[in-house]
């Protein structure tokens, strides 16, 4: 079971429609900052296949300015690419 965590940075004004679209997501926890313009995910998926689909459908979401993944051994290489920095 592949545990993940991302620290996500939504498009200007649409934090609170990139909190709605990950929430839709399956295997995702999401927690919006109180006091920034960020939003933390976590990730359970039951495997590695799983994760990559994941993986894909976040890249996909276009209320996400960025996502930098904090995994030591992620193979996303710390970010999903197609995100801006």
């Amino acid at each position: 079971m592949p545990v993940f965590s991302y620290l996500a940075t939504p498009m200007s004004g649409a934090k609170e429609a990139l909190c709605a679209d990950l929430t839709a997501l399956p295997y995702c926890e999401v927690i919006p900052a109180d006091n920034q313009d960020v939003v933390v995910i976590i990730t359970d998926t039951p495997d590695e296949i799983a994760e990559k689909k994941l993986q894909e459908s976040l890249k996909n979401i276009q209320s996400l300015q960025s996502l930098s993944c904090k995994q030591r051994n992620c193979n996303c290489g710390g970010a999903l690419p197609g995100n801006q920095f």
